[in-house]
């Protein structure tokens, strides 16, 4: 008799950031372990991944994955920080989030292929308890590093007093801060939603995450077994960070990148880079990618790029560019695109750096690839990620900006010629990056210690609406 598939059902933030590393899970379900996946976002995400649907609410079979969205009620244009009251959208996003996900899994049930297990990202708590109310088990997915996580659980158990006491101190950028199975940290090194002030329009970030561990821990209270957070890392690289938090099974089953980098959602136009990288050397193109840029910080990085000498692939979409800046999408030296295949990019041989602000996605991406990293980091995790980068890791540096946030000519110059130069440091900074670039690709491989985490939380998935692990 035919086994059954285990069917998942995951459930994702309606962000860009949140949305790609759940995609990237979904196909690893379906591809690595045969499983069936259903993909659920927000109704006006689902709109943007799918744009010619005939009505925005319509489930589509993508290859393996089954996509039906949610309803948060923001359907036609989704949530807009700055512009929508954002108490109100997290009540309508729990409230309605809520109602749409148990009939979603309801509906699936009646279908005849009933959900064994939701996944979900945080910032959508209600998610779990949804699971639990329809008699399925549940799990989070973290989509930021273990050391992250941990740093947010100990803030909200126990340790909120000490890091604050750290970020008020009269040297707050010198001062370390000493938290369990954690490197030694400074205020700048920590999630930027635990050092902003309370009247700041993101204060509200810090308890959408102490949310998330709250039902952690109802979870656990409710339950004789621990709750489950697979995270997008690997044992051998955050292995102090993964035994830091009692109470909890953290699994590691990272790196998840996408098995098709040619296939994403969100995709713009191409500009023929590829063929552009191929004319390059070995190891000399600088990969520059950072979303949103101050119209200083562009300055600074196109004088920097051509300061060095170096040539540079950059990303920058066209609605981020300023007005009487002399940008030339493509020169000998330089090209400037709205959009690329990041791990694409970062797999070509000419590629010798990546200038990044240190997002999760990108950190990982970077280490599959092996190509060191100069850090800009600006909020969120990505102060912690270059840390880690620079002194845990040993892959990259970390830029140091000037008063006004913007790193300067000279500074970007300064770091690129240790990450790229003939030094010690280059010399160093490349071993590293090999040396984690085959332990990523040993984790991931069968046999490996992600791949085994990943089946066998896949196999612990039972009948009895529990998880074996």
């Amino acid at each position: 008799m035919e086994q059954k598939r285990q069917h998942f059902l995951l459930v994702t933030y309606p962000a860009q950031g949140h949305i790609n590393p759940v995609l990237h899970l979904a196909r690893r379900l379906a591809a690595a372990n045969g499983a069936a996946v259903t993909f659920s976002t927000a109704v006006s995400a689902h709109r943007r991944m799918f744009p010619s649907l005939a009505a925005p609410d319509d489930e589509v079979q993508d290859g393996p994955v089954a996509h039906i969205p949610f309803s948060d009620g923001f359907n036609e244009e989704g949530f807009v920080w700055g512009t929508h009251d954002v108490h109100h959208y997290l009540s309508q996003l729990r409230t309605l989030g809520s109602s749409s996900v148990s009939s979603i899994l309801q509906r699936l049930h009646g279908r005849g292929s009933p959900v064994d297990c939701v996944v979900y990202t945080f910032f959508l708590p209600w998610a779990a308890d949804v699971a639990r109310a329809n008699g399925v088990p549940s799990a989070q997915y973290w989509i930021q590093p273990a050391t992250v996580f941990a740093i947010y659980y100990h803030y909200f158990h126990g340790y909120s007093s000490l890091i604050t006491t750290a970020c008020n101190s009269e040297d707050p950028m010198s001062t370390t801060i000493d938290l369990p199975c954690l490197p030694s940290l400074r205020a700048r090194d920590l999630p930027s939603f635990l050092t902003i002030q309370p009247d700041d329009p993101y204060a509200v970030v810090l308890s959408m995450f102490k949310d998330t561990l709250d039902t952690l821990d109802r979870k656990c209270a409710l339950s004789s077994s621990k709750p489950i957070v697979l995270m997008n890392t690997f044992a051998e690289l955050e292995e102090d960070a993964l035994s830091a938090v009692e109470g909890l099974t953290l699994i590691p089953i990272g790196p998840i990148l996408s098995s098709d980098a040619g296939r994403d959602l969100f995709k713009l136009d191409e500009k023929g880079y590829m063929e552009w990288l191929d004319s390059k050397p070995h190891g000399s193109v600088v990969y520059v990618s950072f979303g949103s840029v101050r119209k200083e910080q562009m300055e600074e990085i196109l004088n920097g790029m051509k300061d060095s000498g170096r040539p540079y692939l950059w990303v920058l979409r066209r609605e981020c560019r300023w007005e009487g800046l002399e940008l030339q999408d493509d020169d000998e030296n330089g090209m400037v695109v709205e959009w690329c295949s990041q791990v694409e990019v970062l797999s070509h041989p000419s590629v010798g750096c990546f200038v990044t602000h240190c997002r999760w996605n990108s950190t990982v991406e970077s280490l599959v690839c092996g190509v060191p990293t100069v850090g800009v980091p600006q909020w969120t995790d990505q102060a912690t990620n270059a840390v880690l980068a620079e002194k845990s890791w040993g892959t990259g540096v970390r830029g140091e900006v000037n008063g006004e946030g913007v790193l300067g000519r000279e500074e970007l110059k300064r770091c690129l010629d240790l990450v790229m130069g003939e030094g010690e440091s280059s010399v160093r900074i490349k071993r590293n990056v090999e040396l984690w670039r085959d332990k990523a690709t040993e984790a991931m491989s069968a046999g490996g210690s992600s791949y085994q985490n990943l089946r066998k939380f896949v196999d612990g998935i039972t009948k009895s609406g529990q998880t074996i692990f």
